[in-house]
Parts: C-alpha cells; sequence; structure tokens
C-alpha cells in the first residue's frame, strides 16, 4: 500500500514555487505552532509520534530533541542534506520537487527547540536541489516566513544554505559540524555530542532531510494520526530509493513494516525482465545484503530487518538479480569507501585499502584460498575500531556477501573466473 503524504507535491506543476505550496496548504503548521505559542508542545507531539531518525541511525528525533540542555543559548539546528549513501536518492527528490516542505520543517523543527539560527548542509553535487532551496529560502524571507518577527509572532529564525564539496564523510554528523566551521570535514570525538556541545561549542540539533519533512504534518494532524501506520517500535512512513534490476526503481512512499516483497513486485514491477532475484540490499551500500528469499519474507521496519541480519539504514532498497557477480559488485563498493576515507584513523584508512586490493585480485582471477578469512580477519580489525561509523559501512558489504554467498567468492578463486559469466 502507497501513501501519497512526503510526495503529495511531486508533479505538481512548478511545485517548488511558494505560491503553489501555500495552495497545497503549506506553511499551516508553522501557523499553528507560531498561534499556539508552546515550543514544548511541539516536542511532547513529536516524541509521543514515535517519529525516528530517517538518515540512518533511526533514533527517536523528539528524545534526541530533548537532549538539548535547558537554558544554554544561542543553539543550532543543522538539516543534514548531504545525501552521499550509495543507493540514496530520496531527500534529493524532496529538495527538487518540494524545498518549501523542507524549509516549513525546519522552521516548525527550530521553533521547537528555541533555535534562532538553522542550517542546510547539502551534498555538492545537488546543484538543482541547490538551486531551488537557495530560491525557496529568498521567497520564505519575502514571505516572512524567515527572519526577524516571523509572522508577527516575536519569533526570528534566520536560514542558511550551505554548499558541501562531495565528500561521503561529511554525512557523519561530527564531520559537517567541522565542515560548517570552515574546517576540514574529519568526525570528531563523543562525547560531547552535538545537542551539548555542537556547532561553534553550543548546543546543535542535526536531523535528516526527511526527517524534519515529516515534522509539519506530525504537528498538523498529531501523534495518533501518524501511529495508524507501521508498528508500535517504528511507526509511520518512510520513503525508500530502490534501484538495481526491478522494472520501476524510483523513490516510493510507504508504510514502515510493508513486505518487501509487496514493494519490490506490486509496486516496482518485478524483477528486471523477469531474471530471477539473488540479493537485497534494504537500507543502502552499508547495510548487510541478504538472501533474496530471505529478504522477501521480511518487512520494512527496523527490527523485523534486524530479525533477517540486516539493518533499514536510510531506506535504500538495492536489487541485485541473478546475473549479477557479487564480487565485481563488493569490489566496486569497497573501492567507493576506500576513496571517500577521510584517512583519520589507522583501521580505516589501511583496512579500507586492503579489502579494496583483495577484492580486485579475487575478480582479476588471481585470488588465494586464504583470502577469504584474510578478508574477514581485516573487516573485524576495522568494525568497531575505527573513529567513525564510515569504517563500520565499509565493511558491512564485504562481511554479509561472504558469509551469505561464499560460495561465488570460492567459485572465484578456484575456477580463476565469475560464477555467472558461465
Amino acid at each position: 500500500m502507497q501513501t501519497n503524504v512526503l510526495l503529495r507535491n511531486v508533479g505538481v506543476a512548478d511545485s517548488y514555487q511558494i505560491e503553489t505550496y501555500v495552495q497545497q496548504g503549506g506553511y499551516q503548521a508553522l501557523a499553528k505552532v507560531l498561534e499556539e505559542g508552546q515550543p514544548s508542545k511541539v516536542k511532547e507531539v513529536v516524541l509521543n509520534s514515535g517519529l525516528r531518525g530517517r538518515g540512518g541511525a533511526g533514533f527517536p528525533t523528539g528524545r534526541k530533541w530533548m537532549f538539548l540542555p535547558k537554558g544554554v543559548y544561542p543553539r543550532y539546528l543543522v538539516c543534514n542534506a548531504d545525501e552521499g549513501e550509495p543507493g540514496t536518492f530520496k531527500d534529493r527528490v524532496l529538495m527538487e520537487h518540494d524545498p518549501h516542505g523542507v524549509i516549513e520543517g525546519i522552521i516548525v523543527s527550530s521553533y521547537a527547540c528555541e533555535v534562532e539560527h538553522a542550517f542546510i548542509y547539502i551534498r555538492g553535487e545537488y546543484n538543482l536541489g541547490y538551486q531551488r532551496l537557495r530560491n525557496a529560502i529568498d521567497q520564505a524571507y519575502a514571505a516572512g516566513f524567515l527572519g526577524k518577527n516571523i509572522r508577527g509572532s516575536g519569533y526570528d529564525l534566520e536560514l542558511s544554505l550551505i554548499q558541501g564539496a562531495g565528500a561521503y564523510i561529511c554525512g557523519e554528523e561530527t564531520a559537517l559540524l567541522s565542515s560548517l566551521e570552515g574546517k576540514r570535514g574529519h568526525p570528531k570525538l563523543k562525547p560531547p555530542f552535538p545537542a551539548a556541545q555542537g556547532l561553534y561549542r553550543k548546543p546543535t540539533i542535526i536531523n535528516n532531510v526527511e526527517t524534519l519533512f515529516n515534522v509539519p504534518f506530525i504537528v498538523l494532524n498529531g501523534s495518533d494520526w501518524y501511529r495508524q501506520w507501521g508498528t508500535e517500535l517504528s511507526p509511520g512512513i518512510k520513503l525508500f530509493s530502490v534501484s538495481g534490476h526491478v522494472e520501476r526503481p524510483g523513490v516510493y512512499e510507504v508504510p514502515l513494516s510493508t513486505p518487501i516483497r509487496d514493494l519490490v513486485y506490486d509496486i516496482c514491477g518485478g524483477p528486471k525482465d523477469g531474471v530471477p532475484l539473488k540479493a537485497i540490499i534494504p537500507g543502502g551500500s552499508s547495510t548487510r545484503m541478504v538472501r533474496a528469499d530471505v529478504a522477501m519474507e521480511a518487512r520494512l521496519d527496523y527490527e523485523a530487518l534486524c530479525d533477517v541480519g540486516s539493518d533499514l539504514g536510510s531506506g535504500a532498497v538495492i536489487v541485485v538479480n541473478e546475473k549479477t557477480c557479487l564480487v565485481r559488485l563488493v569490489a566496486r563498493l569497497a573501492g567507493f569507501y576506500r576513496h571517500e576515507s577521510c584517512g583519520k584513523c589507522i583501521p580505516c584508512r589501511e583496512g579500507t585499502d586492503w579489502m579494496y586490493k583483495i577484492l580486485q585480485r579475487i575478480e582479476r582471477g588471481e585470488g588465494r584460498a586464504e583470502d577469504l578469512p584474510l578478508l574477514l580477519d581485516i573487516c573485524n580489525n576495522i568494525a568497531g575500531k575505527s573513529f567513525c561509523p564510515l569504517g563500520d559501512a565499509a565493511v558491512q558489504p564485504v562481511r554479509s556477501s561472504i558469509e551469505r554467498f561464499g560460495e561465488e567468492y570460492e567459485f572465484h578463486i578456484r575456477e580463476k573466473r565469475c560464477m555467472v559469466d558461465g
């Protein structure tokens, strides 16, 4: 079952213009919270809704907001629009087609958190999204939705749009903050966490684009309305970026706990050209791949995917068919993480390089029997030992593919060629 809440303006003519957004009911949530004048009430409804972060970690949004220390100002809100996870492109759709929805989510969330300066940190390659957000911010200022004394409420909010330089590491929240401050985009040690000491060493809330986009709908309709979808622990609706071997790849909006089979077969039209499926990566390249037959019995929520040995992640469902060489696929992903490692810590810097080189050797037909235990040993020396989550992300496709599709690696090493190439 598809819903049409978050994507309601996608496909509407001039959906990125403020006039269209207002005609579609935009900025009503902002008007409501300003009229009520109770930031704590906004926090409460978001907390009760069970909304969880849509950037990958899945941490409850309302609880995250509660971590802000009382009485410490100024404080900041940062919208993480640095969408760099391979397979993930749902935030791009929101920013390009409904930028005012992103902005209203930021304003309402900033009001709830008593923030007077917010930032959008957008991925460097998203030029159209940047242009449309820039135009939408200018329109919002002109209409009195941003700036001093918003709509006569006495509330002030400045919104800055910052374009990154295309570094995947800057999707990690502390590296993002370093970049915002004009420094090299390296992660920082936690604690202190950003909510206590973030941007310019002040309390800072960092939320993903899709997370903030949900907030106005929850404020307008209430937490019970939001909980009509999903499960007790994974409530609400979610955007899924579906790519790979399906007939209709794209971004789809469905309730959490939707069966993967329904998304792949009913909504996306089934396997491309009818070729049987081999594997599903359910949450972006940093989540563990699952055999297709196992995945088809699972549901798209945090707990159900954990039960089958994977994660919901950013909601990027990558569909892989039987004609795909998994060694080649994993080597390509390993090359991405090797390139994107910031180099700050030895396990990630050295480990990603060695994993890539070994996988390339196997792919060339020069693999050795000891390569598989060696790869797993390298994974063990990266996972949980690198400075930030990038190392853990790099390990997942390598380790899960060896554990669940080891026969392909063994064939490559033994026969000096790919199993799927005949």
